[in-house]
């Protein structure tokens, strides 16, 4: 799991489940000794009537109640019993409600203690309290009794069982709500992160070049890290293409220097020899300065228009072959971007356009298609030359090296143009075009986006 979001939100729901799950328990069990005690404490006012209603004969011994005030204990099977009996003997008395039942024995409790428990009887379950009370005669003898009273559990986990449907589905709305507010609260805490991410995009698609944004402080930090992280990146290729810049235009003038001093000598042979030679030291400099220079791909690039520079470098190559009569045919996909250098993107279709002209008989063809939804952009550039035999791709993207070496040049355009697009992670292929001569295509993969995994 990637997403911030989602682990936030499965953490804060884990809790949650864990929070309600523990309350719903603690509430469930301080409902059942609740009503466990309340029950207790009906038993006992049931004991305080049955005494109520004891009598004791002449001679003061106690006789059993008659006249009950709960008519529960006179009616069979109802749910509440009752049972007194000796200690010494068999059971005194018993409550109408007991005909044809069973309570089993009864425990013994001194004067004055009494005793809750749960008793299982024949598939019957009761809550029973039994209490000890001394009864004294007239002649100071006491006789100790166990009232027992004892209700069915049915009406006491009916009850139960209604609090905890009820208790469940109030903790189960609140848990609903409560993970719907989380994702609400989370989604809104997170938002100056997708932020960010949005502003960096931005930055990224060259419309900004460095966080504007009023971001929390707790983001402060990071942002004003990224943009001194953007001011220094730029200012370090700018630096760097400068100091190359400066580099070239010191070689360049010793070598214009060296080479204008042997005009005119009177040994021509070197003379030419030194030329020749001082040009190749030139261009070999410059395509390396070249590569150098190169920026390769970059997510803070501004996008670069390709019909622009196709169109500009066409024109500018129309007038070089001026005499060959070259025709042109353009299909440029409108709003097709480059996400790079523009020097960088001039190199690379200088090259291959040049390679063109240089080699066709009449007809060049320039197309150009972007995919408008990942980005990804093709340029296609074919002739009707004698083309490129398939034996001769390598050798011809070498440095240096030319299928014809009667055209002049030095070589190194094809190889420079493969190398900046290796460099941008593109790719250069050759075939053969429909016109009889070589096609060229270059296809630019999309550039990985700034916050392209999952959303926080």
């Amino acid at each position: 799991m990637r997403s911030l979001h989602s682990r936030l939100l499965l953490v804060a729901s884990l809790v949650l489940a864990g929070f309600l799950g523990a309350t719903g328990l603690a509430l469930d069990k301080a409902f059942r000794v609740s009503a466990e005690a309340a029950t207790q404490e009906r038993l006992q006012s049931y004991i305080y009537t049955l005494l109520a209603a004891a009598d004791d004969d002449s001679d003061g011994r106690m006789i059993p109640p008659r006249d009950l005030p709960e008519p529960r204990f006179s009616e069979p099977d109802s749910g509440l019993y009752a049972i007194i009996t000796r200690h010494d003997s068999e059971p005194l008395w018993q409550s109408a409600s007991l005909t044809g039942r069973d309570m089993g024995a009864t425990e013994t409790q001194a004067p004055g203690r009494r005793s809750f428990s749960r008793l299982d009887n024949h598939s019957m379950q009761f809550h029973a309290l039994a209490f000890g009370v001394a009864w004294e005669d007239d002649a100071g003898t006491e006789a100790l009794y166990t009232f027992t009273v004892a209700e069915d559990t049915s009406a006491f986990e009916a009850e139960l069982e209604s609090f905890r449907s009820t208790l469940w589905r109030w903790l189960g709305g609140m848990a609903l709500v409560l993970l719907l507010a989380q994702g609400v609260i989370l989604r809104w805490g997170l938002r100056p992160l997708r932020s960010v991410t949005t502003d960096l995009q931005r930055i990224q698609q060259g419309h900004a070049e460095r966080l504007e944004g009023d971001y929390p402080r707790e983001l402060a930090g990071l942002t004003s890290s990224l943009n001194s992280l953007f001011a220094h990146s730029k200012t370090v290729q700018t630096r760097y293409r400068n100091s190359l810049g400066d580099l070239a235009h010191s070689l360049k003038t010793p070598l214009a220097i060296l080479q204008a001093s042997q005009t005119g000598k009177d040994d021509d042979h070197t003379g030419t020899l030194v030329s020749e030679q001082v040009e190749r030291m030139d261009e070999i400099i410059s395509h390396q300065l070249q590569r150098a220079a190169v920026s390769g791909r970059s997510t803070l690039a501004a996008p670069v228009a390709v019909d622009s520079v196709v169109k500009r470098l066409v024109s500018t190559l129309d007038k070089v072959y001026r005499e060959k009569l070259v025709t042109t045919g353009l299909e440029l996909a409108p709003g097709a971007t480059f996400r790079g250098d523009e020097a960088d993107l001039t190199e690379i279709l200088g090259n291959l356009l040049e390679n063109a002209y240089k080699y066709c008989r009449s007809e060049v063809r320039v197309g150009v298609t972007t995919d408008r939804q990942t980005g990804g952009l093709e340029i296609r550039i074919e002739d009707d030359g004698p083309g490129i035999p398939a034996d001769q791709v390598d050798v011809i993207l070498q440095r240096g090296r030319r299928m014809d070496e009667s055209v002049p040049g030095q070589g190194i355009g094809l190889s420079m143009a493969s190398e900046i697009i290796a460099l941008y992670g593109g790719e250069l292929s050759f075939d053969t075009s429909t016109l009889g001569g070589t096609l060229i295509r270059v296809i630019f993969h999309p550039a990985p986006q700034v916050g392209s995994g999952q959303r926080p």
